[in-house]
């Protein structure tokens, strides 16, 4: 493997949970819900998927575990936000804190424990394309699911009918409503399958990127999630780009690290969440970017008998 499929390979790698739980996510806000839960899903989705593999050692119990755990905490934040109509800003960091300490809490036994890789599947003849081959299609089936995922969520957002009504609903939840589509329910499943996705993001990184478990070990990458959706209006493909864009600067830390390049260690650590600051407030600036796509009735709260 030579040193450019070998950089692509780790961006690809440290890309990839963030491009699962931010394509969640984005289902969600295309809803009308903001979930700033992201977080607490995901270090749930992380500490389950350990102990999936730590107590039965199965990588589809783990995966599943990481999912279900992640959805749990999902359908939490939906009977509050949805079901009894709290603030959806504080319900999610209210979210976020209880994943983190549960996380802890669950997680404790396991620290110092040894975990395991999730093998990965090469696809025959096109993992032997030159360059691209082994950063494609020599990967994890986690890897290949978020290319699934990409090309799924774009497909039902733009080109179904389900997609189109959800989409409606997250603009004029009133509209829907008054038309016949029950908007409750529909909210319910994108914040479960938003959850779902964290989850399994989560689970990526105790499964895939490194086989073990720490405390906080998302790092904030639900964050970084819902920040690349605001990144990218709200559009998959965009979501996309700046996942990968993301996972190019925290990979970029541990090889200015590795290169001894003379900057505090603090900063390049820190470069990561520099980056989603700057790329915040350079796409609040732009009033018309920021605008685009945005759905009208993200972060209100819908009660059908008011």
């Amino acid at each position: 493997m030579t040193g450019i499929e070998a950089l692509l390979l780790t961006v690809v790698t440290a890309a990839t949970p963030l491009l699962i739980a931010a394509l969640g996510e984005l289902v969600v806000e295309r809803s009308g819900v903001l979930n700033l839960g992201v977080e607490g899903m995901m270090i749930m989705g992380a500490v389950l998927a350990f102990a999936g593999i730590y107590y039965f050692d199965s990588m589809i119990l783990a995966l599943l575990f990481g999912t279900l755990g992640g959805m749990a905490l999902a359908l939490l934040f939906g009977f509050l936000t949805l079901t009894l109509a709290t603030n959806q800003v504080a319900s999610g960091l209210s979210l976020t804190l209880l994943g983190l300490g549960l996380s802890g809490m669950i997680g404790e036994a396991f620290i110092g424990q040894p975990g395991r890789y999730l093998p990965a599947l090469e696809i025959p003849g096109l993992s032997a394309i030159p360059l691209l081959g082994p950063v494609l299609f020599g990967q994890n089936v986690l890897v290949y699911f978020s290319f699934a995922l990409l090309a799924g969520v774009s497909w039902f957002l733009f080109r179904t009918r389900a997609g189109l009504v959800l989409r409606a609903v997250g603009n004029s939840h009133e509209s829907a409503h008054a038309l016949g589509y029950p908007v409750l329910r529909i909210r319910y499943l994108a914040v479960l399958f938003g959850g779902g996705c964290a989850g399994l993001a989560g689970a990526y990184l105790p499964l895939a990127y490194t086989p073990q478990w720490t405390e906080g070990m998302t790092a904030g990458r639900g964050w970084i999630a819902l920040a690349l959706v605001v990144f990218a209006s709200w559009l998959p493909l965009r979501a996309a780009v700046g996942a990968y864009l993301f996972g190019a600067v925290l990979i970029l830390q541990f090889h200015a690290q590795a290169a001894e390049v003379d900057i505090p260690s603090q900063l390049l650590s820190a470069l990561p969440y520099l980056a989603t600051i700057a790329v915040l407030v350079i796409i609040s600036r732009n009033r018309l970017t920021a605008s685009s796509n945005t759905p009208r009735a993200l972060g209100r709260v819908f009660v059908p008998d008011r």
